[in-house]
């Protein structure tokens, strides 16, 4: 009997000590704090789905809360400190048993407590900012479409022959007529090649903006022989157009931020009727003013702020370049470069300016 009471007090006495550490423990929790991660639809999602997140292939994660023991949060920050730990995390809609067409609501942190990546931490996830994402699911169909070649700038390319000329992709089910195309960008020297002997490529079919999905089989391209005709020209002594609209003109002055870019030349690839045809346009390139940017933020920024008053923010927008048509619709002439992105800002004209008077473009003092 006395045997079974110390027993009894033995076993107290070891529940009341585990208990007292796990209350120990749990009081050192720690919470640590990652941010700057990013979600993304996995790569290896089945051809036929097409998955965003709001028509989004990605949305960044702004941070994410974990909480775990003192020990554990100092390992994980070791491990992120070291590089060790990969702020991307992917979504696989069959994976996640999320494969019928139209929204579904995603907890971003009960997604992320069985990711690998917040596992092999050993921590757990308390929130996510943003902590609900809606995950957009549309099927797509397999449908013949029309093969077609442009450059680097997205100028159509004057092809010889594309074997086969269609091609089989998925794509929107209400996709039909010119819509149902695939492009093959071409790189300077694939042209060149191309010229020469057959090229291979796999044709991409843009199902949004910066979203698009491979066909089903590459094709072969030949270019046209006639586009040696083109030579590489430099135009130097750029003159600039600017379009403003009668809302804004008499109101604001145009200010460049970066003349000598703007205006400095333009390399193009023409035949030397075309070239001499840009020479002689009245604008090179124009530079496109919407009425929405006049309501742009003011930059706080001190480098831009004028004593007394707050300088307009400054805008950032691609020239147009202003090739004669009737050259540019017989691809004879095309940009050799990368458009020249103006950096910009309309400032009010002061009161007094008389009415109607063009807003004329100013180069800034420099900053």
């Amino acid at each position: 009997m006395m045997k079974r009471r110390r027993l009894r007090k033995i076993a107290a006495t070891l529940i009341f000590t585990t208990l007292i550490w796990v209350f120990a423990d749990l009081a050192l929790d720690e919470e640590l704090t990652i941010s700057n991660l990013k979600l993304s639809v996995a790569k290896s999602v089945n051809p036929a789905l097409w998955v965003t997140f709001s028509g989004q292939s990605a949305v960044q994660l702004d941070k994410v809360v974990l909480k775990g023991s003192a020990r554990k949060v100092a390992e994980a920050r070791q491990r992120i400190n070291a590089g060790r730990f990969v702020r991307e995390f992917y979504f696989d809609p069959e994976r996640e048993k999320v494969t019928t067409s139209g929204d579904h609501p995603l907890n971003v942190a009960e997604f992320l407590k069985g990711a690998d990546g917040i596992r092999q931490l050993g921590l757990t996830v308390i929130s996510a900012d943003p902590n609900l994402l809606t995950v957009s699911i549309v099927e797509l169909q397999k449908k013949q479409v029309v093969v077609r070649c442009f450059d680097d700038s997205q100028n159509p390319l004057k092809v010889a022959s594309i074997e086969p000329a269609q091609v089989e992709a998925f794509v929107p089910a209400e996709r039909g007529g010119a819509a149902l195309e695939a492009r093959v960008t071409l790189s300077r020297r694939e042209i060149e090649q191309a010229r020469l002997a057959p090229i291979e490529k796999t044709p991409i079919v843009e199902l949004a903006p910066g979203q698009t999905r491979e066909a089903a089989s590459s094709v072969k391209i030949t270019l046209s022989k006639e586009q040696d005709r083109l030579q590489e020209y430099l135009v130097t002594s750029v003159r600039l157009g600017v379009s403003l609209s009668v809302n804004l003109e008499g109101k604001y002055k145009v200010e460049l931020v970066n003349p000598d870019a703007v205006m400095g030349s333009v390399a193009i690839r023409a035949t030397p009727e075309a070239k001499r045809a840009y020479e002689n346009v009245r604008y090179h390139v124009i530079l496109e003013i919407d009425d929405s940017d006049k309501d742009s933020r003011p930059d706080k920024s001190p480098t831009t702020a004028t004593a007394g008053a707050e300088a307009p923010v400054e805008l950032r927008r691609d020239l147009v370049y202003n090739f004669p048509p009737e050259f540019l619709r017989k691809d004879e002439i095309t940009l050799n470069q990368s458009p020249v992105q103006a950096r910009f800002r309309l400032v009010p004209i002061a009161a007094g300016i008389t009415p109607g008077v063009p807003a004329p473009v100013t180069q800034p003092a420099q900053n």
